[in-house]
């Protein structure tokens, strides 16, 4: 449906979004060396198959997010100086 695996921990589904933020949480601690028995190899590998995004840069999806508004609104209205008080969007204009 969304053409990816990277789920945020914030999801709409509450269950996958926490379900993800604990596998990730868990190969983390894998990756620094505490063994863990709630997530397995094989699991580890399942979830690498799909293409599963063991980390998000949370600042830098923002700022893609922001980047997109951003070129929108220059396709809008034909440059990229958006007021500060952009009434359809306050927080492009102060980005």
């Amino acid at each position: 449906k969304f053409g990816h695996a990277r789920v945020p921990a914030r999801f709409a589904n509450r269950f996958l979004g926490k379900w993800v933020s604990t596998q990730r949480s868990l190969y983390r601690k894998i990756q620094n060396g505490t063994p863990s028995a709630s997530i397995t190899k094989e699991q580890i590998q399942l979830l690498n198959k799909i293409g599963f995004e063991w980390w998000i840069n949370h600042k830098l999806e923002i700022w893609k997010k922001r980047y997109d508004h951003l070129v929108s609104y220059a396709i809008e209205f034909g440059n990229a100086n958006v007021s500060q008080n952009f009434p359809q969007n306050p927080s492009l204009g102060t980005w």
